[in-house]
């Protein structure tokens, strides 16, 4: 039997994945946080652990998932002509999204759970910024490195979401992308 047959789209697997998740969510953001255990999380599921087990090997792999889940796709890619204009309203959307003291607490816990759990939380947005960046190479305008890009970017955003008490303003993000422009030596509006 394949992989896919394995796997069925709907049904209890489908029920059973979305209660291990918003199980994870859930204790994560509790405030005082409970240990999180594959054992704590079945039980908040209303699934036997070893269901847990089999499906996701460990609390980081599990965490992984959810992380990878929750940072796909909740960011829209913006198009308003120009890379400025594209990077300010993504980095708006990006800050606001890594304010949620939800989110943080997942983030966190997911960081903290081994070397791929940072992966898990930025590979999505690795990918959006790519995507603006590819989209002005396609209008033949000047573009910075998409390493050089998250480097400027997504470290200093991530870095101040998640081990600063300080939220990222709108001045704030912008002048990162301005400081990117410069160095890659595009300038505002696309000119």
């Amino acid at each position: 039997m394949t992989e896919a047959a394995q796997r069925r789209p709907g049904g209890r697997s489908a029920r059973v994945r979305a209660a291990v998740h918003r199980a994870v969510a859930e204790l994560v953001a509790a405030e005082p946080a409970e240990p999180l255990t594959v054992p704590v999380v079945a039980a908040r599921a209303g699934v036997h652990p070893t269901t847990v087990y089999r499906r996701w090997g460990s609390v980081a792999q599990l965490l992984a998932d959810v992380a990878t889940s929750r940072f796909s796709g909740n960011v829209v890619v913006p198009d308003t002509g120009t890379l400025d204009g594209d990077l300010e309203r993504w980095m708006a959307d990006v800050a606001t999204d890594l304010a949620d003291p939800d989110v943080l607490a997942l983030m966190r816990a997911t960081i903290g759970s081994g070397p791929d759990g940072g992966c898990a939380c930025a590979a999505d947005r690795h990918e959006q910024l790519a995507a603006i960046i590819g989209r002005e190479r396609a209008r033949g305008g000047a573009v910075p490195d998409v390493e050089r890009a998250v480097d400027m970017l997504l470290g200093p955003l991530y870095y101040r979401a998640v081990f600063s008490s300080r939220p990222a303003s709108g001045d704030w993000a912008r002048g990162l992308v301005a400081a990117l422009l410069a160095d890659c030596g595009a300038r505002p509006g696309g000119a």
